[in-house]
């Protein structure tokens, strides 16, 4: 039977809607084109330590009752770390203050001309390590759990893994590459036959974040004007238009790749695959992810286009810890960690995960 054909006032309430929402857009667009850029990373903090152009952040606990074990973020070298903290409402950082963690992030900052030399070894055997001593004597505490996103991730793993005795109680990651072979894309651009990544690097020393933006780009070229659509759609939506002004914004806000780090990563890294064959040394050491013994949580997004699931799925399996668990999430690379999706998903997993490991 035919369903009946929609009322006069129905089709005419539908009419009325399209005409607000597109009136709506139009205004929205305006006021979109002609507002500065939303103000990002304002929850309170200070800053406990610096060395060159890094930043160590404790951020101000919002009680006296927080869980004893420390929590500190490790971002990635490209990224700035405003993504866990974009703004009230909708920031990683601020959630876990909430929840009762004391946290702290690292920040690596722009790096400067002279900055070109820095390798892994300067990371995971200097960096870290002096950070994490910043962070027990501020704390008070000796255990310290660290939370690592994507590159960010890598470095945690390779801490963890060179200091197997050390002070780390908890380690969590998010969308961390292991498995270049599974980057196929990004394999295919730093292709070695055509790559010249000693001459990129020896000409200009840092690598610029254009090239970076570029290359993430390339990993999905009609994801900016598929956005732009949506944004077009959604422009009557405040929290939307909000969320995306802020997620583009990180997005185009990348940061130059320190040279000698970089050539190291593209060679180790993606062409060798060391990481994942357990062939990796820093500094003269063996990297070998079988030596992390700690709590161990690795979360993954199922539609992640820059760290696709190929080259993290291996992660858990490699890590020595034996408790240990991943989990798989709906969302991309960069909604897995901030906005509605991450709000809804990630964080709470965090949270249960962290609480019960950090008494």
């Amino acid at each position: 039977m035919a369903s009946a054909p929609p009322s006069e006032a129905s089709v005419e309430s539908r009419v009325r809607q399209e005409v607000d929402r597109a009136l709506s857009r139009a205004v929205k667009g305006l006021e979109y084109i002609s507002t500065g850029d939303p103000g990002v990373g304002l929850t309170p903090k200070d800053v406990i330590y610096s060395r060159g152009t890094l930043r160590l952040y404790h951020y101000r606990p919002l009680s006296d009752e927080i869980y004893r074990v420390p929590v500190l973020l490790i971002m990635s070298l490209v990224s700035k770390p405003y993504i866990l903290d974009l703004t009230p409402g909708q920031s990683l950082v601020e959630f876990l203050l909430k929840r009762g963690f004391d946290v702290y992030m690292i920040d690596w900052g722009v790096p400067r001309a002279q900055d070109h030399v820095l390798r892994f070894e300067d990371y995971v055997l200097d960096f870290i390590p002096e950070c994490i001593t910043k962070v027990q004597g501020d704390s008070g505490e000796e255990d310290v759990s660290i939370a690592g996103y994507c590159m960010g991730g890598v470095l945690s793993v390779m801490y963890g893994a060179l200091h197997p005795d050390g002070p780390l109680k908890n380690l969590a990651c998010f969308a961390t590459p292991v498995n270049s072979d599974g980057m196929s894309l990004m394999k295919q651009w730093s292709d070695r036959r055509y790559f010249d990544v000693d001459r990129i690097v020896d000409t200009l020393g840092n690598v610029p974040p254009e090239m970076m933006y570029a290359s993430f780009d390339m990993l999905r070229p009609a994801s900016r004007v598929a956005g732009q659509v949506r944004l077009w759609d959604n422009m009557w939506n405040d929290e939307f238009v909000k969320s995306y002004r802020m997620m583009d914004r990180w997005g185009a806000d990348q940061i130059p790749f320190p040279g000698e780090c970089f050539r190291q990563n593209t060679k180790e890294f993606m062409w060798e695959n060391k990481l994942f064959k357990g062939t990796m040394e820093v500094g003269g050491r063996p990297v070998r992810l079988s030596d992390i013994k700690a709590p161990f949580l690795h979360v993954v997004a199922e539609h992640d286009h820059i760290v696709p699931y190929d080259a993290a799925k291996d992660l858990v399996k490699l890590v020595g810890a034996e408790d240990k668990r991943e989990i798989m999430l709906k969302g991309g690379h960069v909604s897995l960690v901030a906005g509605g999706n991450a709000i809804y998903r990630l964080w709470p997993q965090l949270d249960s995960w962290l609480a019960e490991r950090s008494l």
